[in-house]
């Protein structure tokens, strides 16, 4: 048997709140509770289950690789509903994508804090791109 990564436990104060926010950003849905979580599946079968705790949490990262098309909705949605992005983890361009390996990119936070990647390719899939190092202003962002 080949190794897969099967599911992952994201932490945060309100499973709800976290679980709908991912889903409606990146056009997924939210399943049925299971016991205490809730989750959220990507195509490739990852789930995500959601956990409400009451403690400080950690920042964690979660990165999604997406099409060109489900790019533009999430960038879109995010646009929309006034979620500030960049175009790196530092936060040292506010309302801009990346364009690492030719394809796009952007960061953002969840309500738990967590911080959230979308990207169109997989870093390092083209390190002679003349696109690394480049970032684009989003119209409309925060």
């Amino acid at each position: 048997m080949s190794v897969e990564f099967n599911h992952t436990i994201v932490l945060s104060r309100d499973r709800e709140k976290s679980a709908h926010f991912l889903a409606d950003i990146l056009g997924l849905e939210v399943g049925a509770p299971a016991g205490v979580f809730l989750p959220v599946t990507t195509a490739n079968g990852v789930t995500l289950d959601f956990l409400t705790i009451d403690a400080d949490i950690p920042m964690q990262h979660y990165a999604f690789l997406v099409s060109e098309d489900e790019f533009d909705q999430a960038l879109d949605r995010l646009v929309a509903a006034r979620i500030p992005i960049q175009a790196d983890p530092h936060g040292n361009h506010p309302r801009r994508i990346n364009r690492h390996d030719g394809g796009r990119g952007v960061y953002f936070l969840d309500p738990a804090g967590h911080g959230l990647e979308i990207i169109t390719r997989p870093y390092g899939s083209d390190p002679s791109s003349p696109l690394n190092g480049v970032t684009e202003d989003v119209p409309g962002a925060v």
